[in-house]
């Protein structure tokens, strides 16, 4: 399968390519060239490429590489915003320069990682900011903000992602303005855009591409440039952030802030011409009743919903509370028409709250064929969720059957479109395409080559066939390749399964995890990851180690305690030579995408084998499916779920050629049993210890090579 653009590729990763002149540290790695060729066949030719290629693989430059040489436009998905500011700051900027390449390249986010300016000057003037420290970040982002030229709210440090403040200065598509906004020529969202549009290369993330495609169906401009060569990162996420776009969802939180946003524009815009302070103090009423529907709650819950209503409410009692917040967004919508032509605020006002009646109505009939319905609830909100249980549909209908697009030569010589028609949300009337075709015609490529898809991760599965990601991403068909690490495993690193340990399911479980932990760490002097499941694993295990540790000099870090950036950030800083050590007790997200090489982390310790909880509900019916096709939900998703997210948690701990550490995995089912033995083989082939002696001397030696090491660095 020869083409000019293999032979480049080719080029690029030899021994004394342009790569190894232009580029430090490289070094020629044939899982890495052939994992790039096989993109490059795909982009020249079309088609799906499905690759799972291990750490240390350099699987980035794999794809980019192809990419960038091949001339097309390129639109890349990552898995979150910090691996999208990494690929835009860092690696590609490097990659261009080594190529001397003329591409522009353009990083793009969701609204609510964007500045409103409008939103901005609309919380200033609100009485019901919650306090004095989010009063004076406002004030730092407004001295901010005079001189971002992005708006990207990640320029500003010290900003949580959690801070309240976030929702009130920036927007979202319920209630931004579009072209009647008095910010708009000014806004960042837009300026974003636009740069993406005249972009050779895009970077996005999977949640912005997801929500950019449910949006199209309703006809707004969520915009995402049409592009030839697609590719997706830490693909491995892709089904269930999916899933989370196609279906649909009511929340009393997504209540309470149109209530207080209108109660906030009706009073400052509008006020004495509607009784805004009844209309919302009814909303508010119907949406803190609903909550109340399912009690209280100190934690989390998912309720089933199975038939007409969720496990443990009645059904005529939850129709009646659905239908009074039905009855009163019809009194919203009323007070809205009064007001309508006094500032677009209002109109959009109005759509927000006709999108909710238009939800209450599809909760109030039955769910929609191949989905499932549940109920979350936690102590401060109630959420009605609907979902597919898979994307496989949405991925052969909707995107591997559309042809690549690109601006014909006529428009191109137009003025850009947005001096005319000043707003991506005002597509013309006269276009029934999607909202991007409507404000930006398109046309087929001239050669109509179907698009090229490359879907890439360290851990995709444990079959030859990648069936855990394949099948629910509808890619039976794409063209299959793993690439092992090059790491040496067997001289890298150790794996320890204590087989005295009680199982998981004990509750003494978490306890002994915690004296496993806080004994190794004592023995490596920090440097160490504690994963855990679930919640409660998390403080009851952080809370003993806090405990068992006082006094040593290792400070405990705990999940929640902090924002996850200050964690990172103060694990790697208290893992250096010459501090008293670090320990970080983590769940959810630190499973994956937390990179500390070297010796700032040489010992993963995970509480339990990471299988998807059985009463959720989403789970469940994934499972009933996999029964009415006479498949075992153990074997076919169970297991592969285990793998998947084991992998994920392991991969934190070897990183480069030349880290060394050790695993622990604390739950004895792994050599116990046959699906353990399946888990082990999955994870890369490190020595296994067979005795607790031989765990702590490995720590002894690692923790002696630390000090070795660090003497020596020193002096």
């Amino acid at each position: 399968m020869n083409h000019p653009l293999r032979d480049l590729v080719q080029e690029a990763f030899a021994p004394l390519g342009v790569l190894a002149r232009a580029t430090d540290h490289f070094s020629p790695r044939q899982g890495q060239t052939d994992m790039a060729l096989a993109v490059a066949d795909v982009v020249a030719h079309g088609g799906s490429l499905v690759v799972e290629a291990g750490t240390g693989v350099g699987k980035t430059f794999a794809y980019l590489v192809p990419a960038l040489l091949s001339g097309e436009r390129v639109l890349l998905s990552t898995a979150t915003k910090a691996l999208q500011d990494q690929l835009y700051a860092r690696d590609l900027p490097r990659l261009v320069q080594a190529l001397n390449l003329p591409v522009r390249l353009a990083l793009l986010k969701g609204r609510s990682s964007y500045l409103c300016t409008h939103r901005m000057e609309m919380a200033r003037r609100d009485t019901q900011i919650p306090d004095r420290h989010t009063v004076h970040l406002l004030s730092r982002v407004e001295t901010w903000s005079l001189s971002t030229r992005t708006g990207d709210l990640a320029e500003l440090p010290g900003l949580d992602e959690r801070s309240p403040l976030i929702p009130l200065i920036t927007s979202n598509r319920e209630n931004c303005l579009g072209s009647q906004c008095p910010k708009f020529k000014t806004c960042h969202v837009n300026a974003a855009r636009r740069e993406a549009l005249g972009a050779d290369v895009v970077v996005i993330n999977h949640h912005l591409f997801f929500a950019d495609m449910a949006v199209r169906e309703t006809g707004m401009a969520e915009l995402l440039p049409s592009v030839r060569v697609v590719i997706f990162d830490e693909a491995h996420q892709l089904n269930e952030v999916g899933v989370n776009f196609l279906g649909h969802q009511l929340g009393t939180a997504q209540l309470l802030d149109v209530t207080r946003d209108m109660l906030a524009t009706g009073l400052q815009l509008a006020r004495g011409l509607a009784d805004w302070q009844g209309v919302c103090s009814g909303l508010e009423r119907a949406a803190r009743e609903l909550r109340l529907m399912g009690g209280k709650r100190h934690s989390a819950v998912k309720l089933r919903w199975t038939e007409e209503v969720p496990e443990g409410i009645h059904q005529g009692a939850w129709e009646q509370s659905l239908q009074d917040v039905g009855a009163a967004c019809v009194q919203a919508l009323q007070a809205l028409d009064t007001v309508s032509e006094i500032a677009p605020d209002f109109m959009r006002l109005h759509d927000r709250v006709a999108e909710v009646a238009k939800r209450v109505d599809a909760f109030l009939n039955p769910c929609a064929p191949d989905a499932v319905r549940w109920v979350d609830i936690s102590a401060s909100q109630m959420r009605l969720m609907e979902a597919p249980l898979d994307i496989a549909e949405t991925v052969r209908e909707r995107l591997m059957k559309q042809p690549a697009m690109v601006a014909s030569e006529e428009e191109d010589q137009e003025p850009p479109p947005w001096q005319d028609e000043p707003s991506f949300e005002e597509a013309p009337a006269s276009h029934d395409a999607s909202s991007f075709d409507a404000a930006f015609p398109l046309r087929p490529v001239e050669d109509t080559r179907p698009r090229s898809w490359i879907f890439t991760s360290a851990t995709l599965g444990d079959d030859p066939r990648l069936r855990w990601f394949t099948e629910p991403c509808g890619l039976e068909s794409a063209t299959v390749l793993r690439v092992s690490s090059p790491f040496d495993y067997p001289a890298q690193a150790s794996l320890f399964v204590p087989r005295d340990i009680v199982r998981p399911n004990d509750p003494a479980h978490s306890a002994q995890v915690a004296v496993l932990a806080s004994d190794a760490v004592r023995r490596l002097g920090g440097r160490t990851l504690v994963l855990t499941t679930t919640l409660r694993a998390l403080r009851a295990i952080g809370d003993a180690m806090k405990q068992q540790l006082e006094g040593s000099g290792i400070e405990v870090l705990v999940q929640g305690e902090w924002p996850k950036r200050h964690l990172m950030e103060r694990f790697r800083e208290g893992s250096k030579a010459g501090e008293g050590g670090c320990v970080l007790v983590a769940s959810a997200t630190f499973w994956e995408g937390f990179d500390v090489p070297g010796d700032a982390l040489q010992l993963v310790i995970i509480d339990k084998l990471p299988f998807p909880p059985p009463n959720d509900p989403l789970v469940e019916a994934r499972s009933k499916r996999l029964e009415a096709q006479g498949r075992s939900p153990f074997n076919d998703y169970f297991v592969p779920e285990a793998v998947v997210a084991l992998k994920q948690g392991a991969g934190r701990l070897i990183r480069t050629e030349s880290d060394q550490g050790v695993l622990v995995l604390c739950d004895n089912r792994l050599v116990t049993t046959g699906y353990g033995r399946r888990l082990i083989a999955a994870l890369p082939p490190m020595r296994q210890l067979q005795t607790s002696e031989a765990l702590a001397q490995s720590l002894d030696a690692l923790s002696q090579d630390f000090i070795s090491r660090a003497s020596t660095t020193t002096f």
